[in-house]
């Protein structure tokens, strides 16, 4: 709910339940509403390929050029997987959490941070401000 007005949110995997129950509350744009839900976690590959048809149809060389976030929760193992196909795509500035796996050690951290823009979720505000800037 505090995403700007223009904006949409596709959810999918076991994190959109924490969405989900605010669908009503998000309205519309253009009249669609601002919240789509994808599916579970096996149909990440559907959001991947909506966020490579919007790099398409507006003509940009790189996915990373969108004004996209995507934010990994370590719900299931299965998101570890979602996001190691993100990371080889190529897609940069993946936030992750609340909670980073175990097997993040600080090392691990230091390479995706620096390597790929990974960032930590903290709270709603501060994700908010962090993904506005970047855009």
């Amino acid at each position: 709910l505090n995403t700007p007005q223009d904006t949409m949110v596709l959810t999918l995997a076991c994190g959109k339940y924490r969405f989900n129950k605010f669908f009503d509350q998000f309205g519309t744009i253009g009249g669609l509403p601002r919240m789509l839900d994808i599916g579970q976690c096996n149909d990440a590959y559907s959001a991947i390929q909506i966020a490579s048809g919007l790099q398409q149809a507006f003509g940009l060389k790189d996915i990373n050029q969108l004004p996209l976030s995507f934010v990994i929760s370590w719900f299931e193992q299965k998101a570890v997987a979602v996001f190691l196909t993100l990371l080889h795509l190529g897609v940069k500035n993946v936030y992750l959490g609340p909670q980073l796996p175990a097997f993040a050690t600080p090392a691990m951290l230091d390479i995706l941070v620096k390597s790929y823009g990974v960032k930590q979720i903290n709270n709603v505000q501060a994700d908010m401000k962090t993904m506005l800037a970047r855009q």
